[in-house]
């Protein structure tokens, strides 16, 4: 399956005076209707290198591409071409998320996916908490400490979460108690990678591309 086009776009927030005109840098690729799902994905923490250049956060672009889902993921502010200051707030992230999701939710008519990794899937999980058309939640080696136990049982979302077996920031072994303990979570460990994937992307966007699937894709 070939690759869609990837479309830079901007993504608009307000600063803290409230003021117009402030961009997030995202890259947009469309979905196979414009009636299909759209997804949003976040990078990793903005302080440590976090971008949307990152390979994981590419990869699950693809895998959203292979499921017939739009996507949309995006630098946080003060990285790459997004204005402001980077911070590592995950309230700031959550906003950032927040307004990359709306205009996704501006471009597609379906139900809309979250997905993160590491820092950005706890700012994922916060900003969806009041928004029933987000139907799914991709979790990829979220920090525990990050996630709010009663954001991931409210509503009927169903729920991955991934992270690698030697994974020492999102440790294997807590995430599975948690995934137990959530109501339409599933957990997905994978082997002999850490925390950066160097060694598992493969196997990685496998079983992203296999859960779509299973959910319809696009639908």
């Amino acid at each position: 399956m070939a690759r869609r086009e990837e479309k830079g776009t901007t993504i608009p927030w307000l600063g803290e005076a409230g003021e117009q005109g402030e961009a997030l840098e995202g890259l947009f690729i469309a979905g196979e209707t414009p009636s299909h799902s759209g997804a949003v994905i976040a990078p990793p923490h903005p302080l440590y290198g976090g971008s949307m250049d990152s390979p994981v956060v590419s990869e699950l672009a693809w895998a959203c591409t292979r499921a017939g889902l739009a996507s949309l993921r995006f630098n946080w502010r003060g990285v790459g071409a997004s204005t402001g200051e980077p911070s590592g707030d995950l309230g700031i992230g959550a906003e950032d998320f927040a307004a990359a999701l709306l205009q996704m939710a501006r471009t597609v008519s379906g139900p809309l996916l979250a997905a993160g990794y590491s820092f950005g899937a706890g700012a994922a999980l916060r900003a969806v908490d009041e928004q029933p058309r987000v139907t799914r939640l991709l979790l990829v080696a979220p920090p525990p400490s990050l996630l709010d136990d009663a954001a991931l049982r409210r509503g009927e979302r169903e729920i991955l979460i991934l992270t690698g077996e030697r994974d020492t920031l999102a440790p294997a072994a807590e995430l599975a108690e948690i995934a137990e303990s959530t109501p339409r979570a599933r957990f997905v460990p994978i082997p002999d990678t850490d925390h950066f994937f160097a060694a598992g992307l493969a196997q990685l966007t496998a079983e992203v591309t296999r859960w779509l699937d299973a959910k319809g894709g696009g639908d």
